[in-house]
């Protein structure tokens, strides 16, 4: 969650302050002299639109003429999720000076009226009335998700945000967008780097590169040949991930059509039925064919002319070696598909992928026998199939589930596969999607079973990598997955928790209020103290310098208390508006809610924002100089970054000192499956940095009493093998609780289909008795109400002496 620059106010109990703000800064490329988005429409086939398509106009206003191969236009929806991605349309060619260049985009099922013909095709179902489209330097897809983000990227070349966008240029979105109304720059070309100056909404006149308006259709396609070419698949496919006829096109290229993909990136698979005798060389390739629905059946043969092409879905991808542009000619139809390969623990090789120290691995001989990646790359656009698989990741809202096809690789207690290092990647994981719009995954959660044969096409994609695009699904066997409970509390034992509950604020459902109020009441038994992360402030991502979270914290704690828990408090500090990361305008913060009944907080005042608590060395003990307070706020290591939030507690008459985190996301960090090995963390420095302070922090408190109880908890956003968690613990001031668990224990996230351990509780030496659990309540199903699960502590703490 993303934010701007202004005051903050400590919050506790029910009381808060209105604080002025300063806006989010907006996105701005620099004033084009050349190519601009002249024109977006999304309302293309909507109900009441005339025309059948969404598009993109460009326009060059220079003098020269504007080379647009290499380039790409790309859409994120007007209010960007966790989930949004940014999509985007390939381009090539240029645009003449003073000339048009038109990209169209998917169709609806309204209008009546046909784009003249495109420069450029791309798939993307853009809203009507909101959203952003950027035009970018490379093919890559954008990450940015706030306006201020997306001015920092020098890629973008031109934005324009339109509607409610949060992400646009200059002081707001362009208004008025609809069915029936594009926004467009006047005939002038102005670009001042404000969107709602430079663009007007108005009835939708796309003109191509050719000067045409709407009205005609697309040019008929040329008739492809009739005989096959000299080039097979495996002659492209090649030895390597990179085609060795990559740029180049290629004529009457035989294979019979294994797959149909008519959403999306639109296109279809064809498999040859001679293979070569090289297992390095793949059989299977994908046919791009952009806003076209492919106009073929499976068990078509077929033969494809058109230019072979690498495309790197996300960055720091491999690529997917595909033909686009194609030109198809069906020579028969209803032909039986060729047998698919079998994988299954025999036939995936044990170890991941080569390594090239932290480079490319595009050049690298494929060794399929040997390397998992080698082999999933050597079967890309091949039928394949699995059998009995676990499912590792529950069925998400994309449709997709996670597999094993490795069901005693690095098993959970649960059902999931467990990430254990860097060095020991899981290699039977694979993801599942159904080709069949009819017959979707199954809703499945960890653990259960894909009964029988699941078959498909081998696909790569930018979010997990290898995945299973299924034709025939196996059926699916539920194991009962059950959400745990663990025990309660003993008098003598006080119980600290900590849950990230996935951007909660006041505007939520209050379905989502009452399922993470179930899980805090019932599933954790009502612990004494429980650290949060990821509340928002009371309007979520509405950008407007709210900063207070009372209403979003009564409608939990009321929540808390109809499914039978006790009444909690709670207290914290407010972010500057737009300083702590996050959803532009949601002002994520760490919040302390604790039972008055079991515990006590000792509220001491000067804690603020931007001003340090220091541990202070008195004759009674160790105390904090304000609480609640933060950690070292003004550092560099919480830019853009959630801060720590720190209180002083006191049980049986005894201190207790809670740090609740919430360290920088993993956003950046190059993919597990991607081109470069072994991959970058990126994000990790920052995080390194952030446990630097937090571990000096802690070391002042038992600087100043050896014996004080200290806990530290939260969102640390790494693994229990991490350099964060050495950091974190270095000098033995903390000691990692999941490190006390049995190896198949050591989770509290899914993601990929590797159940990894985000989430960390860590006590100081001072505390010698405790009873730690993680518990299983989200992450490993389909239906949740947060993708972290919560953990508990309970230590023992001995009354005051007498």
């Amino acid at each position: 969650m993303q934010i701007s620059r202004s005051g903050s106010v400590l919050l506790t109990g029910a009381v808060a302050a209105a604080l002025a703000v300063t806006a989010l800064p907006a996105a701005q490329a620099a004033p084009s002299a050349t190519a601009v988005i002249s024109e977006v429409y999304g309302g293309g086939g909507n109900s009441g639109a005339t025309l059948t398509r969404d598009f993109v106009e460009l326009a060059n206003a220079g003098s020269t003429s504007f080379e647009t191969g290499g380039l790409s236009v790309q859409y994120l929806p007007g209010s960007p999720s966790d989930g949004s991605r940014w999509q985007v349309s390939e381009l090539s060619g240029s645009i003449a000076p003073g000339g048009r260049y038109l990209v169209s985009q998917a169709a609806g099922n309204g209008g009546t009226v046909a784009l003249p013909t495109a420069d450029a095709t791309g798939g993307i179902s853009m809203a009507a009335g909101s959203g952003t489209v950027a035009l970018v330097s490379g093919t890559s897809p954008l990450t940015c998700k706030s306006a201020a983000d997306c001015a920092a990227d020098a890629r973008i070349v031109d934005l324009v945000g339109y509607g409610s966008a949060i992400v646009r240029e200059g002081s707001g979105p362009v208004p008025g967008a609809s069915a029936t109304a594009s926004v467009a720059r006047s005939a002038s070309l102005a670009d001042t780097d404000d969107n709602a100056a430079d663009l007007t909404a108005g009835a939708p006149t796309p003109v191509n590169g050719k000067g045409e308006t709407s009205g005609g259709g697309q040019e008929p396609e040329e008739p492809g040949p009739t005989e096959p070419g000299e080039v097979r698949i495996h002659d492209i496919q090649g030895t390597t991930r990179v085609s060795p006829l990559h740029g180049a096109a290629v004529t009457g290229v035989p294979g019979v059509v294994t797959g149909v993909r008519a959403a999306g990136s639109r296109g279809f698979w064809i498999q040859d039925t001679a293979p070569d005798d090289d297992p390095r060389t793949g059989e299977g390739l994908f046919v791009y064919t952009g806003s076209a629905a492919p106009a073929v059946k499976a068990g078509d043969a077929v033969l494809v002319s058109g230019k072979v092409t690498e495309y790197y879905p996300g960055t720091g991808t491999q690529s997917l070696t595909q033909i686009t542009a194609p030109r198809t000619t069906v020579l028969s139809s209803g032909n039986p598909l060729p047998a698919a390969a079998v994988l299954d623990a025999r036939s995936v090789p044990g170890r991941y992928v080569p390594s090239a120290d932290g480079g490319s691995i595009d050049a690298l001989p494929l060794e399929p026998s040997r390397y998992a990646l080698d082999l999933y790359e050597a079967l890309e656009g091949s039928r394949v199939e699995i059998a009995d698989t676990r499912v590792t990741g529950a069925t998400t809202s994309y449709d997709e589930i996670w597999v094993t096809v490795k069901p005693e690789e690095n098993p959970s207690r649960r059902g999931g596969t467990v990430y254990a290092s860097y060095e020991d990647q899981n290699t039977g994981r694979l993801k599942v999607m159904s080709l069949d719009p009819e017959r979707p995954v199954p809703t499945a959660n960890v653990g259960d079973v894909l009964k029988g044969r699941t078959a498909g096409v081998l696909d790569y994609a930018s979010y997990g990598g290898y995945n299973v695009q299924a034709t025939e699904l196996g059926t699916l066997v539920d194991k009962k997955l059950r959400r745990e409970v663990t025990r309660e509390q003993k008098r003598n034992e006080l119980a600290v928790a900590t849950y990230n509950v996935e951007n909660l604020d006041a505007r939520d459902d209050q379905a989502k209020f009452d399922t993470l109020a179930e899980g805090v009441a019932v599933n954790l038994s009502s612990p004494d103290i429980l650290s949060l992360e990821e509340i928002q402030d009371d309007n979520g991502a509405v950008n407007d310098g709210t900063v207070g979270s009372e209403a979003t914290l009564r409608r939990f704690a009321d929540a808390i208390v109809a499914k039978g828990g006790p009444r909690y408090a709670w207290s914290y500090i407010a972010p500057e508006n737009n300083e702590d990361g996050g959803q532009p305008g949601g002002n994520i913060r760490n919040v302390f809610l604790y039972n008055p009944e079991r515990v006590s907080f000792t509220a001491r005042a000067g804690g603020d924002a931007t001003t340090p608590v220091r541990a202070v060395d008195t004759w009674k003990g160790v105390r904090l100089s304000a609480s609640p307070g933060r950690v070292s706020p003004t550092s560099p290591a919480w830019d853009n970054s959630r801060k720590p939030l720190v209180g002083e507690f006191v049980f049986r008459g005894r201190p207790v000192f809670v740090i609740g985190n919430h360290f920088a996301s993993k956003g950046g960090d190059q993919p597990l499956h991607g081109r470069y090995q072994e991959p970058t963390r990126s994000s990790e420095t920052q995080r390194v940095q952030q446990a630097a302070e937090v571990n000096a922090f802690v070391a002042s408190l038992l600087k100043a009493d050896k014996s004080a109880r200290v806990i530290t908890l939260g969102d640390i956003n790494d693994f229990e093998f991490s350099p964060t968690m050495k950091t974190l613990t270095k000098g033995g001031v903390l000691k990692p609780l999941i490190t006390t668990l049995g190896a198949s224990e050591r989770y509290s996230y899914v993601y990929d289909g590797n159940s990894q351990t985000l989430d960390h509780i860590l006590t100081s030496p001072g505390i010698r008795s405790f009873d730690y659990d993680v518990v299983h309540i989200n992450a490993e199903f389909a239906d949740q109400a947060s993708d972290h699960d919560p953990q508990v502590v309970r230590i023992k703490v001995s009354g005051p002496k007498r």
